[in-house]
């Protein structure tokens, strides 16, 4: 009897010290610690990833809530290439709905670290379902104001229907004292009250005469017709000297590009988007691909689960799919860009012969680009601005090889004051016109 109870004791303490090991592993994976896992995902995780959206790699938050085994996540995490070489079937599916697309091997990790990591990307998951969506709240509070409205206060409809009411009462009010005073009128007429007023009334003032008197004086209608044909010829030749000239043209595009917000606040060069204005004539208008070189993994601006408006609409001109992250070209079509900047055809104008040679910057034609919300045409692009703008500006020939022999004329004819453009023959004819 002693000997089973020692055997029972010691058979306890085993099954507690694996419950106790059993219990500390779970908590090893459970129990992360968020704080230190927020460092650890901005290190080894977010070129790849992001918590709500698929960008290179799936939405981690999608996955580890998906995914409960945090034991094999950690595996995954630390030798992905093992487990699917191991035809592992959770691996292999991953593998195959990526493109097999291989993940980076963390072997450095332990698992105390994939377990920080798995903790903050839950709580970070869970926080975002718990804020609904911006157009969520804002019909909800849309909706409690148009109740609290219709539960405390009059309807549109019948607010209008009172204010008709009144305005119809107020035109029946005038109507009836009319009525009353021409019937009030014509009782007193017939009694014989107006006879004398009316043998009494003078003969009837013609308030023309002085401008009768006016018209005959043949020197005011000369001076009054000299005065018209000046204003009518000045009025003519203002607006044809202004035709085509559209300084200020401010077309609506089909996308919303705010160049305050690229250029301005995130102080995004022009180049990069308008990447021929150094080295050709035109400056090029970017491809949409350009813009998916930030959009592809750049947050949404209005919701992290859905793209704001103005980026969907450069998915559906590509076909892009940002769940799938593939393009369908069946659906894509151009975007239908307004252009705001047009020179007529016979004017040559190179923008990488002002960029490169001329080292003028972009606002000196299109002004203060990065404070535009909405571009429009800064400069009137006449032929006198242009004239004025070579005229006016110095050549720079310090460290400019394209100005290398022309300075050595410069400097062999004796000449140390500045050298504009028109003396370079920036101002020839066939310097603009073919």
């Amino acid at each position: 009897m002693r000997s089973f109870s020692l055997i029972f004791k010691q058979f306890s303490r085993s099954v507690l010290l694996i419950a106790g090991f059993a219990f500390l592993g779970f908590s090893a994976y459970a129990q992360g610690d968020a704080a230190k896992g927020e460092a650890l995902y901005k290190a080894k995780c977010s070129a790849c990833h992001k918590i709500d959206i698929r960008v290179v790699g799936p939405a981690l938050g999608q996955i580890v809530t998906a995914e409960t085994d945090d034991k094999w996540l950690a595996k995954w995490v630390q030798n992905s290439q093992g487990l699917i070489a191991a035809k592992d079937p959770k691996a292999l599916k991953i593998f195959n709905e990526y493109n097999q697309a291989g993940m980076t091997a963390f072997a450095e990790l332990s698992d105390g670290d994939v377990a920080d990591i798995m903790a903050y990307t839950r709580t970070t998951w869970k926080t975002m379902q718990a804020v609904p969506a911006p157009g969520t709240v804002a019909g909800q509070a849309a909706g409690t104001a148009a109740g609290q409205a219709a539960a405390t206060g009059p309807s549109n409809l019948v607010v209008f229907s009172m204010i008709g009411i009144i305005v119809l009462a107020f035109i029946i009010i005038l109507v009836l004292n009319k009525v009353i005073a021409r019937l009030e009128r014509l009782l007193l007429k017939n009694k014989g009250l107006f006879a004398e007023e009316a043998a009494t009334q003078k003969a009837p003032v013609d308030r023309l005469a002085t401008v009768k008197k006016l018209a005959k004086n043949k020197k005011l209608v000369f001076f009054v017709l000299l005065c018209g044909t000046l204003a009518f010829c000045s009025w003519g030749w203002v607006t044809m000297w202004n035709t085509n000239i559209h300084q200020g043209y401010q077309p609506v595009q089909p996308i919303k590009f705010a160049h305050d917000l690229h250029a301005g606040a995130m102080k995004i060069d022009c180049q990069y988007c308008h990447s021929g204005a150094y080295k050709s004539k035109n400056a090029s208008i970017p491809s949409l691909n350009v813009c998916m070189n930030c959009h592809k993994t750049i947050d949404r601006a209005l919701n992290s689960k859905t793209a704001s408006t103005e980026i969907q609409k450069i998915y559906d001109a590509l076909g892009y799919d940002p769940q799938t992250q593939k393009y369908d070209s069946t659906k894509a079509r151009p975007v239908q860009w307004v252009r705001i900047h047009n020179l007529p055809d016979f004017v040559y104008f190179n923008h990488s012969q002002h960029v490169v040679a001329g080292k003028q910057k972009c606002q000196t034609c299109h002004g203060q680009i990065q404070e535009m919300k909405e571009v429009y045409q800064y400069s009137p692009l006449t032929m006198k601005w242009c004239v004025q703008c070579h005229k006016r500006t110095k050549v720079d020939f310090k460290g400019n090889a394209y100005y290398t022999n022309l300075e050595q004329v410069h400097k062999l004819l004796g000449e140390h004051k500045p050298v504009s453009v028109a003396v370079m023959g920036g101002i020839e004819c066939s310097k603009c016109h073919y």
